[in-house]
């Protein structure tokens, strides 16, 4: 019977010259393991011992590739308990993209290209989908827009968490997760377009137009629901380009 990859010694001998080499091995070889031992959130793995054992590494080595595994919210760790599999975290893509813009690798108005493509699809599928509680709860958020219209960053947190709303009543966890991953982003050039709309006749209309959504999303209306959020997403981009933002 072969031995399953994820259980076979990790040759130290061939890694003298790749730093993390090691590391990195066993990460793989535990992802591995979590995948053909079919482990689900909160499964526990092995103890460090165990893995050391049947990798025939350090547990330094094992220590790390859990620590790496934790960072990249893969795997849960924490004093006194065995590591854990980890729910997927949105935090992670998040720092992914912002850590592009940041660096030039990809601009503002490639991410709200994306998002246009993304939200586009996830508003027609919760107009379809959504239950009579998520309905209400992405027309309290716009409501809470309009009422909270004279604190800006009340306004854009509802705005945020609107969007949200819309990528988890989808039924599409992984809209869920692209969708809240552009917080980071999105807390950067929002207050920005918000000041360009210049008067506040320009930022009822932008409230308007998700009071819009939310409503056509209530009434089950794919088509008027696409519409609304081609609009929304076609005057922020005009929005911030004319505000410099590439």
């Amino acid at each position: 019977m072969q031995t399953p990859s994820y259980l076979r010694p990790v040759d130290e001998s061939d890694q003298e010259d790749a730093p993390g080499g090691l590391v990195s091995r066993v990460i793989h070889g535990l992802r591995t393991f979590l995948r053909d031992e079919g482990l689900k959130i909160g499964d526990a793995l092995p103890s460090e011992g165990a893995i050391a054992e049947k990798f025939s590494v350090s547990r330094a080595v094992v220590r790390e590739a859990y620590r790496s595994m934790s960072a990249l919210s893969l795997i849960d760790i924490g004093n006194g308990r065995r590591a854990r599999v980890a729910q997927v975290d949105h935090q992670v893509l998040a720092l992914v993209i912002d850590h592009g813009v940041q660096t030039d690798q990809v601009s503002v108005q490639q991410i709200l290209d994306v998002r246009r493509t993304i939200e586009m699809r996830t508003v027609g599928l919760t107009a379809l989908r959504r239950t009579e509680k998520e309905a209400a709860e992405i027309l309290g958020l716009a409501a809470a827009m309009r009422a909270d219209f004279a604190e800006s960053e009340k306004v854009m947190e509802h705005d945020i968490a609107f969007h949200e709303a819309i990528a988890r009543a989808s039924r599409n966890p992984m809209f869920a997760l692209i969708v809240q991953s552009f917080h980071v982003v999105t807390r950067q050039t929002w207050p920005i377009g918000w000041r360009a709309r210049g008067v506040d006749e320009q930022r009822y209309e932008n409230v308007a137009c998700h009071e819009a959504i939310a409503s056509a999303i209530a009434e089950g209306d794919r088509a008027q629901a696409e519409a609304h959020m081609a609009e929304h997403f076609d005057n922020t981009v005009k929005l911030l380009l004319a505000s410099g933002i590439n």
